[in-house]
């Protein structure tokens, strides 16, 4: 199946890295690679873009799209450890880094990597199939508390409990092996009148692909790891999808622009940690109107951007 992928939030996140035409640049998920053409017209010869992918599927297809630039490196990793992969190519600073948190179009219209609620697929849900566990593992071997908190936390439905009730249930009968099966027993369980207004499966399979690909876990590292390797002036661009990435962002930068840990009371900080980043955006950027109805799976989208001191 081709790569499609349609860049979200596109020249408002080229416009917050504000790109030097001789600078290195990061995109932590290269996904469609919309994005890193982008930043690959404003290079020069001397630029250079660092493209990660988990993926090995994105990897491939963004090598196609991106085969008339040269400078453009490709690794096959997760973005948690931005660290050691820059430090294996010998880069010692970076001047701008993009993470877009995003399932990629592809992954969601590929019906066999088990993503989507609404197309029938063995359950996978891996971002990185070399992974070993999959959404299979977690759905018939997880415990019925730890199901619970999954759907709980990384899912806030309402209905977890019973949700997770249902699934151990109907594993006791029969393994649960699709994505339709399980949006069948979400369906049975979900009342009715609740079913209103979006998929009743849109939030537990959003939980169990987090856990699946360990989403919110690296986040933080990450964010701080990137930072780090920002040069002075750098930016870091993060466009999310729900509040619980969002949130992870928000703290974080906040976090980093205001350190100082002494007691409010103190009349000057003694603790001597010093801002890292400035937050360029107070709010974060949504998408226009416009690119809300082109593409809807960028109504949830939000850009937080900051730059290192």
């Amino acid at each position: 199946m081709e790569f499609k992928h349609v860049s979200v939030l596109l020249n408002e996140v080229i416009q917050a890295l504000n790109i030097k035409e001789d600078g290195i640049y990061v995109d932590c998920t290269l996904g469609g690679a919309g994005h890193s053409k982008e930043i690959l017209k404003r290079l020069s010869k001397k630029g250079r873009l660092i493209g990660i992918d988990q993926d090995i599927n994105a990897l491939k297809a963004a090598k196609e799209k991106l085969a008339e630039f040269s400078n453009v490196t490709y690794v096959h990793n997760n973005f948690y450890n931005i660290d050691s992969i820059l430090k294996e190519l010998n880069i010692e600073g970076v001047d701008g880094i993009l993470m877009d948190l995003g399932v990629s179009s592809h992954q969601l219209d590929t019906a066999e990597r088990g993503f989507s609620y609404m197309k029938d697929a063995p359950l996978d849900m891996r971002m990185n199939r070399e992974d070993s566990i999959s959404a299979y593992e977690i759905i018939n071997e997880y415990s019925e508390e730890d199901l619970y908190k999954i759907i709980k936390n990384y899912g806030e439905d309402r209905f977890a409990k019973k949700i997770a009730n249902s699934i151990v249930n109907e594993r006791n009968i029969k393994p649960i092996e699709t994505t339709l099966e399980l949006v069948e027993i979400i369906r049975k369980t979900i009342p009715i009148k609740f079913q209103q207004g979006g998929h009743p499966a849109k939030k537990t399979f959003q939980a169990i692909r987090i856990e699946v690909n360990k989403e919110l876990e690296i986040l933080n590292k990450a964010v701080e790891d990137s930072i780090n390797n920002l040069n002075s002036g750098g930016r870091i661009a993060i466009i999310t999808f729900h509040s619980l990435e969002d949130r992870i962002i928000k703290t974080k930068f906040k976090e980093l622009q205001d350190p100082c840990t002494c007691p409010k009371e103190f009349p000057m900080c003694i603790c001597g940690k010093k801002p890292v980043i400035d937050i360029i955006t107070r709010k974060p950027i949504e998408p226009s109107e416009e690119e809300k109805e082109f593409n809807s799976r960028s109504k949830s989208s939000k850009l937080r951007v900051a730059e290192k001191i």
